[in-house]
């Protein structure tokens, strides 16, 4: 027998590995966050379709680390929870509309602008604005009614915001005829503004219209509106010597982003301060 024959026999085995490897799972940490930050965007569309303009503001208010809250701000009706949905943007004594603290330590902290007159008129205006959002009660037709208010407080005072929605306007087709609607509105007004003695100013502001137009309406449509609402809340028995002044403020002021969007067809009444009346 031959050496060929009686040779020993080798065997290779090639050791095969996987181009790339798993890289840690690190993907998967970045694909859950994607997944996330998904979820959460179309939560937020979902909020803005879902909610009204002044739950909108609630939960804007809530996340707003310069408003405090508390039970009476910051929030809304319904499942949003709290009493009023509006908040006030300068006034941060109100602890329950000026509520004094419990037992007979004195409250500190105060700077004097939540005692005084001063402190009677912001729990004044709170006092009308939890009057604004308990309006709706069962009603559906005030519900309806209530989605065209928004208010806020400014230096000057209460504002109380009347405005259109699409196919909801306060005034027929463009002129000064107003609607079943805004005379609603205007009785909640009447109503609510015998809660308070201040004095009372309406301002006027209307969409833009195309330039093309050989007379632009803007202003005076805009002072018209203003004084066919002064009439209504007079009609409806607010003393008409409360109002000190009727505006009209065209479309130089709009709210929209579009100039001739519907939303900036809009009425201000204004709870002036004791101070600047």
């Amino acid at each position: 027998m031959s050496a060929k024959h009686n040779a020993p026999v080798i065997i290779k085995r090639k050791k095969i590995v996987q181009a790339g490897g798993h890289h840690g799972g690190a993907w998967k940490v970045a694909y859950a966050d994607f997944v996330t930050a998904l979820m959460a965007f179309f939560l937020l569309m979902w909020l803005l379709n879902a909610t009204t303009e002044k739950q909108r503001k609630g939960i804007a208010d809530y996340f707003n680390p310069t408003i405090p809250i508390n039970r009476v701000s910051g929030g809304g009706d319904g499942v949003f929870g709290g009493e009023s949905v509006f908040s006030e943007d300068n006034l941060a004594e109100n602890a329950e509309a000026g509520a004094e603290p419990p037992g007979d330590a004195p409250p500190t902290g105060q700077s004097g602008a939540g005692t005084g007159a001063a402190g009677d008129e912001a729990r004044a205006f709170g006092a009308i604005e939890r009057a604004l959002s308990a309006q709706s009660g069962e009603s559906m037709a005030a519900d309806r009614t209530l989605r065209h208010i928004v208010t806020r407080v400014t230096d000057e005072g209460l504002i109380i915001e009347l405005f259109d929605l699409e196919g909801d306007p306060l005034f027929e087709a463009d002129g000064i005829t107003p609607t079943p609607l805004l005379v609603d509105l205007a009785d909640v007004l009447a109503r609510v503004f015998d809660l308070v003695g201040n004095p009372v100013a309406v301002n006027g502001h209307v969409r833009s219209y195309p330039v093309v137009l050989a007379r632009d309406p803007v202003w005076p449509l805009s002072w018209e509106r203003a004084g066919a609402l002064r009439a209504l809340i007079v009609e409806a028995g607010l003393d008409d010597r409360r109002f000190t002044r009727v505006a009209g403020f065209a479309d130089r002021d709009p709210v929209a982003v579009n100039p001739a969007s519907v939303r900036n067809n809009r009425l201000e009444v204004i709870l002036l301060r004791a101070e600047l009346s």
